[in-house]
């Protein structure tokens, strides 16, 4: 039988091998663009194929850009705002120790 590893252990383990924290820290911003769309989408109750609909595309669209496989236009950025009745906001933070 096999032993089920917990996520967390993986990722602690993989975090220690020399470049992989760099290019998983590389893809942080990704990761949290692809957070904020399925929390928005989240909030408001809808299902990957209603947030679709209401924006006019398909909800494999909609999937690529909750996994991150896809980053989306300004104009997508507006319009999912618009879909889940929010405002899209945009900053630029300092890097820490600058």
């Amino acid at each position: 039988m096999m032993k089920t590893i917990p996520y967390e252990d993986i990722k602690a383990r993989l975090l220690q091998k020399p470049g992989f924290r760099e290019a998983y820290d590389a893809l942080a911003p990704e990761f949290e663009l692809a957070q904020t769309i399925i929390a928005a989408r989240a909030a408001r109750g809808l299902t990957q194929a209603e947030l679709a609909a209401r924006m006019e595309t398909s909800q494999s669209y909609i999937a690529r850009l909750e996994s991150g496989r896809v980053l989306p236009s300004m104009r997508t950025w507006q319009r999912l705002a618009a879909a889940t009745g929010t405002r899209p906001k945009f900053t630029l933070e300092p890097l820490p120790g600058r």
